[in-house]
């Protein structure tokens, strides 16, 4: 295990008000003691006010340290925070000055990766606290908060431990088929194991709300050229992205833009209207758009009661093709005369980019489309947010499917015991319970480095 001291910027380099360093690791103490003059441990986690110096004694700046002696600090390690003025000059002496004194420069999430190693965290916690960095969307970071807590840890440490203990029936089984109690009751095992598969597909079945709510939710503007889908992506978003005009065509390609409406992360795309044309650009967008239909978990039918609209002549639901995300009716331009189009029994919603009517209707809608009708920041559960996760829980239960057979009469309990072992891998490997190189490789490459 990497001990050696390690230091790095922790905030964004840049203009600020203030910048925070971080030092973490063996010797972290009298490295820091060759930066700071006045340099004591005690008494831990107290801000110091102290200067700050180069090799030479040269000032660097005045400011704050505080000092986290090991095990009781965000690395596990004996660590050191310096608070010192922002700036592209101040940190970056700073950083140099702790790297001269014995420190090297930290690796993209390696103050994180040494509490993952010296038990401060688990792999899921850790890959919260880059989650919890990256949100975009209030959602986000409550549903990250919740997994930082533990939330999904436990429910994988409840499900292991379930699982170990069905595996130690087998091994009971097995190992003392003699013994006066006689062989374990099979429909013991049985019922246990129709637990356990029932556990494992509740939490499989939260993996795509749980992924769409990580990425964002993409929800596509689609319908015929000129019904008012531009304008409604800029009110939506609330600043021009999309160039509107009154040319029928405008939009010759798809639009993405990460927004977050009521809290909950969207990637809304402005696409090229649908319909014919001889124009090659126009039928590139048009190709474009028909991809994100396909892709889209919620898709916005706008109308504006022209009759290009859905549901009149000149363009139909069915020619948005094979669009899998559900529907959502709008009829746009609502400031202006028109009719109403006839259509499904659920009327459209009616919006207006130029006044703002209907737009939070819109975004409710939207939001309890994409994440579910009772959708509240209260009630996120937690659950699989990540691909591997995901990954590493069919495993796990593909393991259970194949143990099944071998627990029926006739059945080879060694060959069920070795299937639960195998499930129980998973989820180890899933948690971080087993030391898996390339899998903190994978996790912590994406972190920024001074965390």
């Amino acid at each position: 295990m990497l001990a050696d001291p390690i230091a790095a910027l922790a905030t964004p380099p840049g203009r600020s008000a203030l910048a925070v360093v971080r030092l973490s690791g063996r010797g972290a103490f009298a490295i820091a003691a060759r930066v700071v003059p006045t340099f004591t441990t005690a008494p831990p986690r107290t801000a110091h006010l102290a200067n700050f110096v180069d090799g030479d004694g040269t000032l660097i700046d005045r400011g704050l340290y505080t000092v986290f002696p090991g095990p009781h600090s965000y690395s596990g390690e004996d660590l050191v925070e310096f608070s010192c003025h922002g700036g592209f000059v101040v940190p970056v002496r700073l950083v140099g000055a702790l790297l001269a004194a014995g420190a090297r420069q930290a690796l993209p999430g390696e103050f994180t990766r040494r509490a993952v190693l010296h038990g401060r965290m688990d792999l899921l916690q850790a890959e919260a606290v880059g989650d919890l960095i990256d949100a975009t969307a209030a959602a986000q970071a409550r549903a990250a908060l919740h997994q930082i807590d533990g939330g999904l840890s436990r429910r994988l440490a409840d499900l292991r431990t379930a699982l170990l203990d069905v595996e130690a029936l087998l091994g009971y089984d097995i190992d003392f088929p003699e013994e006066d109690d006689g062989p374990v009751d099979p429909a013991r095992i049985a019922e246990r194991m129709t637990e356990l598969q029932e556990r494992v597909a509740r939490l499989l079945a939260t993996a795509p709300a749980g992924e769409r709510l990580r990425a964002g939710a993409l929800v596509v503007l689609a319908g015929p050229p000129n019904v008012g889908k531009s304008s409604l992506f800029n009110a939506l978003l609330g600043t021009d992205r999309a160039i509107v005009t009154a040319t029928p065509g405008t939009t010759r390609d798809a639009i993405e833009a990460a927004t977050e409406f009521l809290g909950w992360p969207v990637r809304l795309v402005d696409t090229a209207g649908l319909r014919e044309s001889e124009d090659e650009a126009e039928q590139l967008g048009v190709g474009f758009s028909r991809r994100y239909l396909e892709a889209a978990e919620v898709v916005v039918v706008c109308d504006d009661g022209s009759g290009r609209g859905a549901g009149r002549q000149g363009g139909s639901v069915a020619d948005l093709g094979p669009a899998t995300g559900r529907m959502i009716r709008v009829m746009t331009k609502s400031d202006l005369p028109a009719s109403l189009p006839p259509g499904p029994a659920a009327p459209p919603i009616h919006t207006s980019a130029f006044t703002g009517q209907g737009l939070d209707a819109l975004k409710a809608a939207i939001v309890r489309t994409a994440f579910g009708e009772h959708a509240t920041l209260a009630d996120l559960e937690p659950g699989l947010t990540r691909e591997r996760h995901r990954i590493a829980l069919t495993r796990a239960q593909v393991a259970l499917q194949e143990a099944t057979p071998h627990l029926a009469a006739r059945g080879d309990a060694v060959l069920a015991a070795h299937h639960l072992r195998e499930a129980a891998r998973a989820l180890e490997e899933l948690i971080g319970v087993v030391d898996v190189d390339e899998v903190l490789d994978r996790v912590f490459r994406s972190f920024c480095v001074g965390k």
